[in-house]
């Protein structure tokens, strides 16, 4: 396979073992190394021009923070996606990185192949367009996955959580089956369910505290565009129904105006 994207890592090339590095290769993702220093990060970044960092939270001169601030006010087409790791977790520190401009936050140590597919997703969603205010798709052809994991990185829900990927999976589905949002614990918590191998209560469970961490760090511009209604009227966030069906609507609405 072709490598298309270029990743640059904030870790010595051996403690990458070649099963890691093969892992990121058979995706189409060409790695390259650099030491854990703020400074040399930037300088590869302007040597090698990379279309993903992985930023070590904690380096010497400048850490992920500072990195991405320097970056702050770059075009985003002419900055890379930056995501950052760090081997300890910390809502305060994930909200700060997405503040900066941050596009992930993932726990150390991570597994190579779950972090491959979060990369092609981040990359593929980051030349898509949503407009937050219209909601309009730019993009008609893309695929409802991609659609959905980029209104998920706009509203704020974190990709590492397991919450994430049971919201995505629950907005695809109503979509495509709209009734199925009137049987959200009978249908679609089962459905989700079962293709995780778990039980429909860690699955309400888990969307629940995605759409509560998202709520208490997302742009609020954002969130206003799609739940605009429950913010101004006190109720607090949308429970899970409402958040999966306030989407899924609008998507299915913008696929009749393309259509």
């Amino acid at each position: 396979m072709e490598n298309q994207i270029k990743l640059l890592i904030t870790e010595e090339s051996n403690s990458f073992s070649p099963e890691q590095v093969a892992a990121f290769s058979s995706k189409g993702i060409s790695v390259s190394f650099c030491g854990k220093d703020g400074d040399t990060v930037l300088e590869q970044i302007e040597i090698t021009k990379p279309d993903v960092v992985i930023l070590d939270m904690f380096m010497t001169r400048i850490d992920a923070i500072g990195v991405l601030k320097l970056f702050e006010n770059t075009k985003p087409k002419e900055k890379p996606i930056f995501i950052v790791a760090s081997s300890f977790d910390s809502d305060v520190l994930q909200k700060e990185v997405m503040n900066c401009g941050g596009s992930y936050f993932v726990l150390k140590p991570y597994n190579t192949n779950s972090l491959a597919v979060s990369i092609i997703e981040l990359f593929r969603t980051k030349n898509i367009h949503i407009n937050p205010i219209a909601n309009t798709v730019q993009d008609p052809t893309v695929s409802m996955e991609v659609i959905v994991t980029q209104i998920l990185h706009q509203i704020g829900v974190p990709a590492h959580i397991k919450g994430y990927h049971y919201l995505r999976d629950s907005i695809i589905m109503s979509v495509e089956t709209p009734e199925i949002i009137n049987a959200v614990t009978k249908k679609l918590y089962p459905a989700v369910a079962k293709k995780y191998d778990t039980t429909s209560s860690r699955v309400e469970r888990a969307i629940r505290h995605a759409i509560e961490v998202a709520w208490d760090r997302g742009d609020i511009e954002i969130l206003n565009s799609y739940f605009g209604y429950t913010i101004h009227t006190g109720r607090g966030k949308p429970t899970n129904s409402e958040f999966i069906a306030m989407i899924s609507d609008r998507l299915r609405l913008q696929i009749k105006s393309v259509s």
